[in-house]
């Protein structure tokens, strides 16, 4: 009895000392999970560069949305964004929080970062506007647009039937320019049908507020509405399927009255347009960079388009906008009594009324980008270059650079505020990039308190007033095709800082407009100098942007794009 009792005395102790082992092992696993995680969190952030960022990752993403648009307009998210926080893999099954050794910041997961950027925290960015109900109070009436009945446009137009084709609904330059040339359209009493191929996006309410016509069927009741039109206006090269389908269905002559308005600067966008482009009457571009180098792949791949009538005509400023910027446009004699003359004050007003909503003081220098939020667009490698400002990171010259003239320095000190929008855009949205925006601001408690971010929205006068200083970061490998935002920008009297490619690098002039810096990575330490430099001498930033505020005048209103556009049409309806 004795030896059974000892046997099972022997057996819990035992028991016990197993128990004890098994608890160290635990405590020592998931000390290691811990390190695990933080190390790949770090190595993860680390490598965002790589992902997003480098100049072959950049080459690749360029090459990858190229390749088929469709990808786009799918929003299937490429293959590139799946690399970050791929290390930290748990964030899509909810796990928990790791709290690092190191007082470094809460490791969170990629579900963790969207929730605290939608509760609005600071440690993530505060999220601002839209201020369309500011707007509406301070500014009250806008011109609402019309139709220089006496101009060459409404001439050409006038009686004519039109079908404008739109690729999507987005909130984008390209989808927003098409809109309003049905408007105008519509105003010089023409008669027009809009085709959306794609319905994504948020313009669907205002085409119908604007009592614009839009063909319910994309396929055989658009084909016949193109058709009994005078001329055929698709606005991207995503359109080309759609020409395919109609030149096909209708392969007579009768179908050849395309205008076709390509946006779009990439070589992928060439490639899967390449096959329609001698199917159209008309191929217009928006700058004569754009034009020449279409031009040349079409000789290098032996496509002759010697029947193709070809013509160049930019995006412009719209009516409402540059009523609100103080600039007279072609419809200012139709629009209400207050003409640009009276709004410096109401300016002034709507500018003083939005920093006080977003909690601005008058030190603080607000730099603005707005767009689709996408590797890209290059809004993550602009917060790099803003942490290296906001975080003194960057050597001190011993002499400020002369750009225009000398500049004395701030009494006051400057504050960088960055605005960032369009968040939750629907236009090639991708949750990751987003996710890894976050990621930066969240581990840099300095460059949390300098982000605001905006929605998504028509109504960007309020912006521009607010703003200081405009920031265009395209990337990929040929930069913006034309960026209507850059000259929306110019027109409040903004200066630029923009990659120096495509379309930014035509319209921006370095040194007089703006500051322009390298594509890529390599820009980084360039662009936050330019930041630096424009924080610090608010007498740079006023004289610059009185040049690009003078430059829109002369070239980007809407006048200039229709008269651009009348010549082209002219010419497209004459020989057809």
């Amino acid at each position: 009895m004795e030896g059974r009792i000892c046997s099972v005395s022997n057996a819990k102790q035992l028991f016990r000392s197993n128990r004890f082992i098994l608890l160290l092992l635990l405590i020592t696993f998931s000390t290691y999970v811990g390190f695990y995680v933080e190390y790949h969190s770090r190595s993860s952030h680390k490598g965002y560069n790589e992902a997003f960022l480098g100049r072959e990752g950049v080459r690749k993403q360029d090459d990858r949305v190229d390749k088929t648009v469709s990808e786009e307009n799918n929003h299937t998210l490429p293959k590139q964004v799946d690399r970050v926080d791929k290390a930290v893999s748990e964030e899509n099954n909810h796990t928990q929080r790791v709290i690092p050794i190191e007082n470094s910041p809460v490791v969170l997961s990629g579900k963790d970062l969207m929730r605290g950027l939608r509760r609005n925290s600071t440690s993530y960015g505060l999220i601002m506007g839209p201020f369309d109900s500011t707007e509406d109070r301070i500014l009250e009436k806008r011109p609402t647009g019309g139709c220089d009945k006496n101009g060459e446009f409404a001439r050409v137009v006038r009686g004519r039937k039109f079908v404008v084709v739109m690729h999507e609904l987005t909130m984008t330059g390209a989808p927003i320019s098409m809109m309003e040339l049905a408007t105008e359209l519509l105003s010089c009493e023409a008669t027009v049908s809009v085709v959306v191929l794609n319905t994504m996006g948020g313009l669907m309410p205002e085409l119908e507020r604007r009592k614009i016509k839009v063909v319910e069927d994309k396929e055989i009741a658009s084909f016949k509405a193109a058709v009994e039109a005078d001329l055929v206006i698709p606005g991207s090269c995503v359109c080309a399927s759609w020409i395919e389908q109609y030149r096909a269905h209708f392969p007579g002559s009768q179908s050849e009255n395309i205008a076709w308005w390509i946006m779009e600067n990439r070589r992928g966008y060439y490639e899967m347009s390449k096959h329609v482009l001698n199917r159209v009457k008309m191929l217009i571009f928006l700058l004569e960079p754009q034009s020449k180098e279409w031009l040349a792949w079409a000789a290098e791949d032996n496509i002759n388009l010697d029947s193709q009538e070809i013509s160049v005509a930019p995006l412009s400023v719209n009516d409402e906008l540059a009523f609100v910027a103080g600039i007279s446009s072609s419809s200012d004699s139709n629009s209400s009594s207050s003409g640009p003359e009276v709004l410096p004050d109401k300016r002034m007003e709507l500018r003083e009324a939005v920093r006080e909503e977003m909690g601005l003081k008058d030190s603080d220098v607000v730099v603005m980008c707005l767009g689709s939020i996408n590797p890209g667009k290059g809004q993550l490698l602009f917060l790099e270059s803003a942490k290296m400002v906001v975080e003194e990171e960057l050597p001190r010259e011993a002499n400020i650079r002369e750009v225009m003239s000398e500049s004395e320095r701030v009494p006051q000190e400057q504050t960088l505020k960055i605005l960032i929008g369009s968040l939750w855009s629907r236009s090639n949205y991708q949750r990751e990039y987003v996710e890894a925006m976050v990621r930066i601001i969240y581990e840099h408690p300095n460059l949390s308190k300098s982000v605001l971010w905006t929605p998504t929205t028509t109504r960007v006068a309020a912006l521009y007033s607010a703003a200081d200083v405009y920031i265009t970061n395209t990337q990929a490998t040929v930069g913006e095709t034309f960026g209507r935002v850059t000259i929306e920008a110019m027109a409040f009297g903004l200066p630029v800082l923009g990659t120096d490619a495509g379309g930014t690098a035509d319209i921006v002039d370095h040194n007089k407009t703006g500051l322009l810096h390298p594509l890529g990575p390599e820009g980084n330490q360039a662009l936050a100098k330019n930041l630096r430099f424009l924080l610090e001498n608010p007498s740079v930033r006023k004289e610059m942007g009185v040049r690009g505020r003078e430059k829109v005048e002369k070239m980007y209103l809407k006048r200039h794009m229709l008269e651009k556009l009348a010549d082209a049409m002219s010419r497209c309806m004459t020989t057809i």
